[in-house]
């Protein structure tokens, strides 16, 4: 320890653990407690060292801002409580502006349509992840959503797009397709069918006409080609 470590901490046992012989026939401790603890008590007590905020630069703003000093917007301070004690408090107010627009939300939302993916054994301890990347986009020129994602186990090749219209009252053709990528990269059509296989590894909309995805060769061995490839939705 150097000597300024030394120091530190016999400031603070001269400073939080003075004796007190006037204290002695007290029960329990007779000398301060530490003043960090305090504030983390789950408790509505006040604290037994409140902080001194004389000199403090955001309440002397405060004191002297004729619109902030009764604003609304800031949160209130209190000096003599726990942070458990604020914490709780302002968990309740965010609970409340929260509430309205959650309740407006909730009934303004519905169910357009559903349709089943896939399905898994009741008995399974633990449900697979067979969904994958979902990734949306909202075509505001034709008033059109997609989801683009994948579907994995036994249809890795594959690239699922589904197509809503904004309107739900509208249906629009196709409204789900899968497009497998499969062997079509292969450069020549001497190539054996099974040498060039793609799996998808990302999948975004570059624009409203175009898909861009990230292709992974998916033969199992070191230095797997990746292909970065351009996709029009037509």
């Amino acid at each position: 320890m150097t000597q300024k470590d030394i120091t530190f901490v016999a400031d603070f046992l001269t400073e939080h653990f003075n004796e007190a012989p006037e204290l002695y026939n007290r029960k329990g401790k007779y000398f301060n407690v530490e003043r960090v603890g305090q504030y983390l008590k789950d408790e509505d007590d006040d604290l037994v060292s409140p902080p001194n905020t004389e000199g403090n630069q955001w309440f002397n703003f405060l004191k002297d801002s004729t619109h902030l000093k009764e604003s609304p917007l800031l949160f209130p301070y209190y000096p003599e409580k726990s942070l458990h004690f604020v914490k709780r408090q302002m968990e309740g107010i965010i609970d409340q502006c929260l509430q309205k627009p959650a309740d407006v939300i909730g009934r303004s939302v519905h169910q357009a349509v559903g349709m089943s993916l896939y399905k898994i054994s009741q008995s399974e301890d633990s449900t697979p992840q067979l969904f994958k990347l979902p990734f949306l986009w909202n075509d505001k020129t034709s008033n059109l959503h997609y989801v683009l994602f994948t579907m994995l186990e036994n249809s890795i090749s594959k690239i699922h797009i589904l197509r809503r219209h904004t309107d739900t009252s509208r249906s629009v053709s196709n409204g789900i397709l899968a497009v497998e990528f499969g062997h079509f990269l292969n450069n020549s059509i001497n190539e054996s069918s099974d040498s060039r296989c793609y799996s998808c590894l990302d999948a975004h909309f570059y624009d409203d006409e175009t898909v861009t995805v990230v292709l992974k060769e998916s033969v199992q061995q070191e230095g797997k080609e990746r292909v970065l490839a351009q996709l029009p939705l037509s």
